[in-house]
């Protein structure tokens, strides 16, 4: 919870300066990459939350791997938090960023859960409900398979959700059937 705390003032400040520098996307595209490679190496967010690797090892590694491939606002933070000792805070800042720039874009963010994948016909009409449920301009769909379902499909916009499953609506019919009116309960 801190480290969100602490990361979020970081990617205020982040997308304050990439707005007056007209690098949001840039910083954006940044911050995704960053996202990828700690999601596909575990090694790499491990060095970076280790106490016993040297900040200037970490350094050393953060350059190498991003110098000259990110934009030079994106390398700015990260030589800011090297030398302030906060590389753990990285992976947090790029999850934080990403959902700042959803933000500032206007950009709503839906989960469905269904039986099946969707289609692109089915994909583009709940985006067009969620579109209609949240007042946003985009959508970034979130999409999930449940074979457990049976069919129909669980979908949460904010702190909406709606759930038109069949798992779920078997589920109250048992509750109902399990209702007995005749007998007293105590």
């Amino acid at each position: 919870m801190a480290d969100l705390r602490v990361a979020s003032r970081y990617v205020k400040s982040l997308l304050g300066l990439a707005v007056e520098k007209g690098a949001v996307e840039a910083v954006h595209q940044d911050m995704l990459l960053f996202s990828k490679v700690c999601a596909e190496n575990r090694d790499f967010t491990v060095m970076l939350r280790s106490p016993v690797i040297r900040h200037e090892k970490k350094r050393a590694v953060l350059e190498k791997i991003f110098v000259g491939k990110v934009n030079p606002l994106t390398m700015a933070i990260i030589d800011i938090l090297t030398r302030k000792n906060r590389e753990p805070l990285l992976p947090s800042i790029a999850i934080e960023f990403h959902n700042a720039y959803n933000e500032y874009k206007g950009i709503g963010k839906a989960f469905i859960t269904t039986t099946i994948p969707m289609d692109a016909e089915l994909r583009a009409t709940v985006e067009a409900i969620v579109m209609k449920l949240s007042d946003k301009k985009q959508v970034e769909l979130h999409e999930k398979v449940d074979k457990d379902l049976v069919g129909g499909f669980i979908l949460n916009v904010g702190d909406r959700q709606i759930d038109a499953s069949i798992k779920s609506k078997l589920k109250a019919l048992n509750m109902k059937f399990n209702e007995n009116y005749y007998v007293k309960e105590f």
